[in-house]
């Protein structure tokens, strides 16, 4: 199938409620449900068609009832409010998992989605470290997070760790680290000291663009 030519590569912090290390990484249920958390992510260079997305932001705020490929989940974009219209469209069409194989990351989170917030547009803050495994994220009065390096419980230096996942549908490799986050209004949380990401990935129409991905031990 033919599909609308796009790009966006992008810097990623995620974050979730489970303990450190989240289980769903290992196809194990959540540490504790419901499983919920924020997101937001730069866009480095994109394009969709002829419209560029180039330093665009977007965030969002979840919630699933129990394991995310069990479906039920709730899902509200924060897009970033100098969006034109026809940018906001394309990135409407990308994160809904149209002009894409069903096996993308937006494809599969958008099958866990049974009630979409009205999106909101917002200015968002967004800082971003990857080797030192640090950042933060902020939309006025509805979410933000602050990332920092896992602890040592002993000897309080940072502990760094990562996930390599060959084959995975949202990164290939990601620095795990510590949130402290929350959100309010149709999704209210509060969490500290819980499971994030940092990341670099770069999508398009059939999936992870590999050569524009983070790669193994680059940092």
């Amino acid at each position: 199938m033919a599909y609308v030519d796009w790009k966006l590569k992008t810097k990623t912090i995620g974050t979730c409620s489970c303990d450190y290390g989240c289980p769903c990484e290992a196809l194990a249920p959540p540490t504790r449900t419901p499983c919920e958390g924020v997101m937001a992510m730069e866009i480095v260079e994109g394009y969709f068609g002829d419209v560029r997305l180039d330093g665009l932001r977007t965030a969002g705020v979840y919630r699933w009832p129990g394991a995310v490929h069990e479906g039920g989940g709730t899902w509200g974009s924060i897009i970033d409010k100098s969006a034109s219209a026809a940018q906001v469209a394309a990135l409407f069409k990308i994160m809904g998992g149209e002009e894409q194989e069903p096996t993308t990351g937006f494809a599969i989170y958008g099958s866990t989605i049974e009630h979409e917030l009205d999106p909101i547009f917002a200015d968002i803050e967004f800082e971003w470290d990857l080797k030192g495994r640090k950042g933060r994220f902020s939309v006025s009065g509805i979410l933000a997070a602050d990332i920092e390096p896992i602890r040592n419980p002993v000897t309080g230096e940072p502990h760094f760790m990562s996930i390599n996942l060959p084959n995975g549908f949202e990164h290939r490799e990601a620095e795990m680290a510590s949130a402290t986050f929350w959100s309010k209004g149709n999704v209210v949380q509060e969490h500290s000291k819980r499971f994030a990401t940092i990341f670099y990935a770069s999508y398009g129409p059939n999936g992870i663009i590999e050569e524009e991905t983070q790669p193994r031990g680059s940092i």
